[in-house]
């Protein structure tokens, strides 16, 4: 059990150590994009480098990012029964919805996802347009890439129910509501 709970441990702190890596690339998305705004409204131009530039580090920050947003339980949900469920019922709908829906399609996103980037890979494929970014499978890369984060990040969000399905764990708002 104590080996299962170390590989949760060097999980979390991989994603978010990753996350905290693609924070600071978020700052850079917000001087490309202000930098775009000022040459299209000041100057009246605009570059296809720099447009392509936008969506290829919002997709980088998006993709990386998942296994970060799960470890932080940022990721969106339908509430409605979740929230009024206990720390176990909690634990059962993540530990079920991880073995039938979050590890199957990680799996079929990576692989599919591999074999995309690397179809891209061997004819070098960059922007149709002039002047835009080469290396496209650069970008179609964090695909595979970060949904194995996200299936990483998974297994750790499966095993942190099972502990607390078994009463091995108690989250934080469970020890709150047993203290009172």
């Amino acid at each position: 059990m104590e080996f299962l709970k170390k590989i949760c441990d060097a999980i979390d702190k991989f994603n978010e150590w990753i996350g905290r890596g693609v924070a600071w690339v978020t700052a850079g998305l917000v001087a490309v994009v202000f930098i775009d705004v000022v040459m299209r409204y000041v100057f009246n131009t605009s570059f296809v480098f720099t447009q392509e530039l936008e969506w290829h580090l919002f997709g980088f920050i998006f993709l990386i990012g998942a296994g970060y947003t799960l470890l932080h339980d940022g990721h969106v949900r339908v509430d409605i029964i979740y929230q009024k469920l206990g720390y176990k019922g909690k634990a059962w709908v993540n530990f079920l919805g991880c073995l039938l829906f979050l590890f199957p399609g990680c799996l079929m996103v990576v692989l599919t996802g591999w074999k995309f980037t690397h179809n891209s890979f061997v004819i070098l494929e960059g922007s149709p347009d002039p002047g835009g970014i080469p290396f496209r499978f650069l970008i179609k890369g964090c695909i595979p890439v970060g949904f194995a984060l996200l299936f990483l990040q998974g297994i750790s969000l499966f095993l942190h129910s099972l502990f607390q399905i078994t009463g091995k764990e108690i989250p934080e708002e469970g020890k709150e509501k047993e203290a009172a």
